[in-house]
């Protein structure tokens, strides 16, 4: 790996200075209640204790027998022990009987412990099948092998005691916290409420999805890659609509967007764009358009717009090119959209994988190549995923991650390890 590269420059901003600039206007939102089927993902924005306990009975782990362990000590396969059954009980149900000396209750998985009982035989210890397959009534029972004072009971309390403090403020919540919630009988749960994310393209050349496509027009690809990412990192995306190059155009759509927050355009942030998007920008906040340090996306706009005397409305501007929005999100929309949802842990998971092609840095800038990444035996292999021009968005549909060249380095050669920001993982990739 070849460590000093002669095109560095110390000019632009760093993806690191962008990224803490941006982060230090981006405060977590305030609680909302959701039901508890709308909460994966979300950070929980209060301590959660129980009120109950988890079991809230003793009950059975096992379908099977209760018994008084003492009456089954001598019981062997050769020697079973008869006992008589007196009722059944069933998950839901609460017995009616009590176990008495040389008797036993039918029991099922989870359902209470009958008073009396101290231990369950499960059926597989019985003759229950022989007497099934004999359409014997079930009278009695020969127990097959001792058990001890507590065997296959749950006790009350035994996974969470009443009081018990289950989850801290600002846990996120999983599938297996949210069963945990609901086991507790919680409806609706304290979190730290969904950003509403607004977004805006900008460009007399685009055209909106089922409009006829003209002669030097394209569809707008951005707003619903990035719409669909918002989504991915547990944001709500609001289309705004597409703003042509005039003022009236952009004001109206940036009117429509103050309620929302963040606001995410696409296009009109490199130095050869048309200055009424910059200028608009600027008349109505406080914009600044940063060259960084990285490839694709090197131009990036960030500041905020005046929602009234005392609100601002951040705003990310991210490149036209369809792959440096993307590339862009990732560095900086989607850490935003994390802080403000209560996440302190805001880095993209990475893996280190060798490099199946030389990769050679030219200007000096961090890259950012799209790659599918495979595990073959213990190690993660890189592949680039074909032509990596910033307008080529097939190259990025190819691509898992994103292979991470620093600044300094003029290249890495193909065999040597690379870091690489996972954007997906699937069950291929492992």
């Amino acid at each position: 790996m070849t460590t000093k590269n002669p095109n560095f420059s110390e000019n632009m901003l760093s993806v690191e200075e962008a990224r803490e600039n941006i982060l230090n206007m981006m405060f977590v939102l305030n609680t909302e209640y959701l039901p508890i089927s709308d909460c994966l993902g979300q950070v929980l924005s209060e301590d959660i204790s129980s009120i109950i306990h988890v079991p809230p009975w003793n009950n059975s782990a096992m379908d099977g027998f209760a018994v008084i362990a003492n009456d089954t000590k001598r019981a062997s396969e050769n020697t079973p022990v008869k006992l008589t059954v007196i009722d059944s009980v069933y998950a839901g149900d609460m017995p009616s009987s009590k176990v008495s000396p040389n008797t036993a209750i039918r029991i099922m998985t989870g359902a209470p412990i009958p008073d009396g009982a101290n231990a369950v035989v499960p059926f597989e210890q019985t003759n229950e099948i022989q007497q099934k397959a004999n359409k014997q009534h079930l009278e009695t029972i020969d127990i097959l092998k001792p058990v001890k004072e507590n065997d296959y009971i749950r006790f009350r309390g035994e996974d969470i005691k009443s009081g018990d403090n289950i989850f801290k403020k600002g846990t996120i919540l999983r599938p297996s916290e949210i069963g945990v919630l609901a086991t507790l009988g919680f409806k609706d749960i304290p979190v730290i409420r969904k950003p509403k994310i607004a977004i805006i393209s900008t460009g007399n050349e685009l055209t909106d999805l089922g409009e006829p496509i003209q002669l030097g027009k394209i569809y707008d690809a951005n707003t619903y890659s990035i719409a669909s990412s918002v989504e991915k990192y547990g944001g709500t995306p609001i289309i705004i609509g597409i703003a042509k190059d005039n003022e009236e155009s952009l004001n109206d759509l940036l009117d429509k967007a103050l309620d929302y927050d963040i606001l995410v355009t696409s296009a009109g942030v490199s130095k050869g764009d048309y200055d009424i998007v910059k200028n608009i920008l600027s008349q109505r906040g406080n914009i600044e358009f940063w060259s960084v340090n990285m490839k694709p996306a090197k131009p990036i706009a960030f500041g905020w717009i005046n929602k009234s005397e005392n609100e601002k409305l951040p705003l990310l501007g991210l490149p036209g090119n369809p792959v440096s929005a993307m590339v862009a999100f990732e560095q900086f929309v989607r850490p935003s959209i994390l802080k403000l949802k209560g996440y302190t842990k805001l880095d993209k998971p990475s893996v280190k994988a060798i490099l199946k092609n030389t990769i050679t840095n030219k200007d000096g800038r961090r890259m950012y190549i799209r790659v599918l990444v495979k595990k073959e035996g213990v190690d993660y292999y890189a592949e680039a995923t074909g032509n990596q021009g910033s307008h080529v968005l097939t190259s990025m549909a190819k691509a898992n991650g994103l292979a991470v060249c620093p600044e300094n380095v003029l290249e890495i050669k193909s065999g040597q390890k690379i870091e690489v920001q996972m954007i997906d993982w699937h069950v291929d990739d492992l």
